[in-house]
């Protein structure tokens, strides 16, 4: 009698979902929206684009404005706006540290990696969410610098050229703090860190005060900050008082091209660095 052994046939493995270009724009709407849902059941995290702005425009124009002094004249008011879009959104950076990281420490970027999803979706909803609520900051400079008296003095063109100039630079920021929260431990120090870096970032450039009178080093340093060069184009754009364009050096002789440029170095530097230093921690 003979007997036959029979040997049972393992089932299907599972395998992770090839991730491609449309699966990864899928992954990262799917994203976005989480992001943006959390903001509805916590509307206090918009603070910094919709209190803060409104605090540091009434704080300059009414405080430190009649102290300043426009070389070649012009309205102080408008001369303002310009900085501060640009501080408006690039100050966004450290709240995307501080989401990201309180992500990770409560375990829901841990739930993501076990998901067959993009690595980069889960960094790009985020950028994407901020990049939207960086709309509604532009809304409230804008808003308030209207109630102060400033005003525009070119076409609808200009305006829109610049204010997406300015959202570029906010979603370029975004990315620096997306690489930010990768590399800290906890929200504290995101803050903080976030903070410190954004204070020199903001304050050594044409923002509130030109730099003409600032020392020959720190003007150097100043004309070649992406935030001098934001407000630049944008007093450019808005036909507002300029006092940049008289400064002979490249970024504020072409500070459009300058902006752009400086946006795509800092998005083609911090996108793949935050997106690798994700890939690290999931393994």
């Amino acid at each position: 009698m003979t007997t036959s052994t029979i040997t049972a046939s393992p089932g299907p493995v599972a395998r992770p979902r090839p991730i491609r270009l449309p699966w990864a724009i899928r992954d990262t709407i799917v994203l976005t929206k989480r992001s943006l849902a959390r903001i509805i059941n916590e509307p206090e995290t918009l603070m910094d684009v919709t209190i803060q702005p409104v605090i540091f425009v009434l704080l300059f124009a009414y405080v430190f404005g009649s102290a300043i002094h426009i070389p070649g004249g012009g309205n102080y008011h408008e001369y303002l706006i310009g900085g501060m879009l640009g501080m408006g959104l690039a100050g966004t950076f450290p709240g995307t540290a501080v989401g990201l990281v309180t992500d990770m420490s409560t375990g829901l970027i841990d739930r993501f990696k076990s998901l067959p999803m993009s690595r980069a979706a889960v960094l790009a909803g985020r950028t994407v969410a901020d990049l939207l609520t960086q709309m509604i900051g532009v809304v409230v400079v804008c808003g308030v610098g209207l109630a102060i008296g400033w005003r525009v003095h070119t076409g609808p063109g200009d305006v829109l050229a610049a204010l997406g100039l300015a959202l570029l630079v906010g979603y370029a920021f975004s990315w620096a703090g997306a690489c930010l929260g990768m590399v800290l431990r906890s929200p504290e120090a995101a803050q903080q860190l976030g903070f410190i870096l954004f204070l020199p970032l903001t304050f050594i450039s044409n923002a509130f005060v030109p730099t003409q009178g600032m020392p020959a080093w720190l003007r150097t340093v100043a004309n070649w900050n992406p935030l001098s060069a934001l407000a630049a184009s944008c007093r450019h754009l808005f036909g507002n008082p300029n006092p940049a364009a008289a400064v002979h050096v490249w970024p504020m002789q072409h500070p459009e091209l300058a902006v752009v440029l400086w946006a795509a170095g800092i998005i083609a530097v911090f996108a793949p660095l935050s997106v690798r230093l994700y890939r690290r921690k999931a393994l």
